[in-house]
């Protein structure tokens, strides 16, 4: 047998996020390209400026059957052609509404972008919304309300938005709607949303992949660039405001036998200058499965799978005026709960009695910014990441200095960070679990008023 000698390996290479090119369109179209060698699948998204706090009053979830409804026809193809073309060209084409606004999505073969673009801008430019869709639309959203709140995580979301901001805030209520408000929605509420916010002068398109010899201005200025539209007043944000003493809401499910936690506030957006500091130290607090939170309750203790510790951002503005859930998350047996939150919260005090170690620093610092190159492999990664700077008001260049920024962050900042984004002393906590079994140890604990409500 005859062995081949082991290749040798090569010099690392340095490697940055990508910083893209940007442009606009004579339409007014804002466009960000990035040219990624290799990537032979082009990732595109679209940022639509039309936010859930523009919804109309009592039409909660007008923003996600618009997204939903912008491929199911449009004025050259019925909904059946239009699915049928985006399979011609092995594209995708997917949507969705949150609070900052409507992404639209597309990934295509470069060799059939040209054509999967004017798809895309058929979709923006002239959406049929016809009522059959629409109805189907709504009655599928109907569908779906059930079975989410049937689910004991989104069940715990629902409850700590709902706690956290106040009724007349938009972000209480559920991003997709209820009941009573999508039962509301038709095509004609969907066409006034569109005609109201779906404008060029106010969207951002993101192109990534391999774009090598691509005509990308032609293949736009062809497509997007025929998309035109009145030029949209900015619409101002509303503040956001939230209530972060210390309490617990328990959302009664009868004989569960595991109970849904969910422990979170409001805390600052990327503007801060505190976010990498934030960013790595709730990391270190319960970012993987070696981080302290899962060491102490599903290592030590045995009283989950696992916990995590995160930090979302809801929405930003020009002003840095925005905001994000930091929050941490699992679930726990039923007969275990108390003394699970009562770890949790020493392991709150004890962060902030000792702080984080210097090797727990180091172990975040390589998991978030070593393996950041794997990440970002695909097009669609780097659209996603580019696409969320442009809905958050960011330069360009921020997730590259973000890691750098990471990298430079101390353990004494790291610390102080984390103890500000989780206080022990101001979380409001939601468990969906059977309260007949868990009320009693939660009040026990003293970590704020317990309130029961229906799990239905």
């Amino acid at each position: 047998m005859e062995f081949h000698p082991q290749p040798p390996s090569g010099t690392p290479k340095p490697w940055a996020f990508p910083t893209p090119e940007r442009g606009k369109l004579p339409n007014g179209l804002t466009v960000l390209r990035c040219h990624r060698p290799g990537q032979e699948v082009v990732a595109v998204e679209v940022n639509l400026m039309a936010p859930l706090d523009a919804e109309p009053e009592g039409l909660d979830g007008v923003a996600t059957i618009m997204a939903r409804a912008l491929s199911e026809g449009t004025d050259k193809h019925t909904a059946e052609e239009f699915a049928a073309e985006l399979e011609r060209c092995g594209a995708t084409l997917d949507s969705n509404a949150d609070h900052p606004g409507v992404r639209v999505s597309l990934e295509v073969p470069v060799s059939r972008l040209p054509k999967a673009l004017g798809l895309l801008a058929d979709a923006l430019r002239a959406p049929a919304f016809p009522d059959s869709e629409v109805e189907r639309l709504v009655a599928n959203r109907l569908d779906e309300i059930p079975h989410e709140l049937a689910n004991p995580a989104r069940r715990a979301g629902k409850e700590l938005f709902r706690e956290l901001f106040p009724a007349s805030s938009r972000m209480s209520r559920p991003r997709q709607g209820t009941e009573e408000t999508v039962r509301g929605i038709d095509a004609a509420a969907v066409r006034a949303f569109y005609e109201a916010y779906v404008h060029p002068a106010t969207a951002t398109v993101v192109v990534v992949g391999d774009l090598e010899g691509v005509d990308l201005e032609a293949a736009l200025t062809e497509s997007l660039g025929s998309w035109t539209g009145a030029a949209a007043v900015p619409r101002p944000m509303p503040p956001i405001t939230a209530d972060d003493s210390g309490r617990v809401v328990i959302v009664d499910r009868p004989g569960a036998v595991q109970t849904q936690l969910l422990i979170g506030r409001v805390g600052p957006d990327r503007h801060d200058r505190v976010w990498p500091a934030q960013l790595l130290g709730v990391y270190c607090l319960g970012g993987t499965l070696t981080s302290r939170l899962d060491r102490v309750l599903r290592e030590e203790k045995g009283y989950t799978y696992g916990v995590r510790a995160f930090g979302q951002v809801l929405r930003s503005a020009e002003d840095g005026s925005g905001a994000a859930l930091l929050a941490i998350s699992g679930s726990v047996a039923t007969d275990v709960t108390g003394p699970a939150l009562d770890d949790l919260w020493q392991v709150l005090r004890k962060l902030a009695d000792e702080g984080l170690t210097d090797e727990e620093r180091d172990i975040a610092v390589r998991n978030l910014v070593g393996v950041a190159p794997l990440r970002y492999e695909t097009a669609a990664a780097v659209a996603g990441t580019l696409a969320d700077q442009v809905e958050q008001y960011l330069p360009d260049d921020y997730q590259a200095r973000l890691y750098a920024q990471l990298a430079e962050t101390g353990t004494v900042e790291a610390t102080a960070a984390a103890v500000s984004a989780l206080p022990a002393g101001r979380l409001v906590t939601v468990l969906v679990g059977d309260a007949s079994q868990i009320a009693d140890p939660v009040r026990e604990l003293g970590i704020g008023d317990v309130k029961v409500v229906s799990g239905s």
